[in-house]
């Protein structure tokens, strides 16, 4: 004869499928993490490297000179220090304050590729140096080419872009500074003593006084 458990047995609950996905969480940060920090790194180093090389006539012949990215565009190095920041920050914010810095990440990113990929074809400051050099306001300068160096910023700003966008989808399941370390300015309370001062312990008494207590107030 068999008998039925009077006692409803729950139904079996996927703790995969309910369980918040953490390890998700943990790839997207350690991936927007890496993704800003090597691109604001390569914006940074390569914005310091030569973008173009050119000839300026003089007299009879011709001097070279040479542009590094920053005589050519000082915004993609410039947007790459507040990339840094915006990583950093988006950590010790939360709700709205999180996205925007998030935003500011991502246009940050975008700001660094576009203003690296004008300046690959920009022949300003090579033309100005041609002036400076030759003396003459209208000299320009001949056989201008480009290096690879400004497509290998727009790369790294190209990867702050998706540091940012990421920060977009997944920040606010990030974790954030923890509460302890913010102080909402309430005073704190006095660490009350031990014991009470034996007024007939000297030693006792000297050591309430250089903690700031009366001895001989009563408890």
């Amino acid at each position: 004869m068999e008998y039925v458990s009077a006692v409803p047995v729950p139904p079996t609950r996927d703790r995969a499928a309910t369980a918040p996905d953490s390890a998700g969480n943990r790839r997207s940060l350690a991936a927007a993490l890496l993704l800003g920090a090597a691109g604001s790194t390569v914006v940074l180093l390569a914005s310091g490297q030569t973008w173009a090389k050119g000839e300026a006539a003089v007299g009879g012949g011709t001097l070279p000179l040479t542009a590094e990215g920053q005589e050519v565009t000082g915004l993609p190095a410039a947007l790459a220090v507040v990339a840094l920041a915006a990583l950093v920050a988006v950590f010790a914010v939360r709700g709205a304050g999180r996205v925007l810095v998030a935003g500011l990440l991502a246009l940050s990113g975008l700001g660094a590729a576009l203003s690296a990929g004008s300046g690959g074809s920009d022949s300003a400051a090579l033309d100005e140096k041609a002036a400076q050099t030759t003396g003459n306001t209208s000299a320009t300068i001949d056989a201008l080419t480009h290096t690879a160096w400004p497509y290998v910023t727009a790369a790294g700003g190209l990867l702050i872009l998706l540091a940012g966008l990421l920060a977009l989808r997944h920040g606010s399941r990030w974790p954030t500074m923890s509460g302890r370390y913010e102080r909402d300015g309430s005073p704190r309370p006095r660490r009350a003593a031990l014991t009470a001062p034996d007024p007939d312990r000297p030693e006792d008494l000297w050591k309430a006084l250089d903690r700031g207590e009366d001895p001989t107030r009563e408890a």
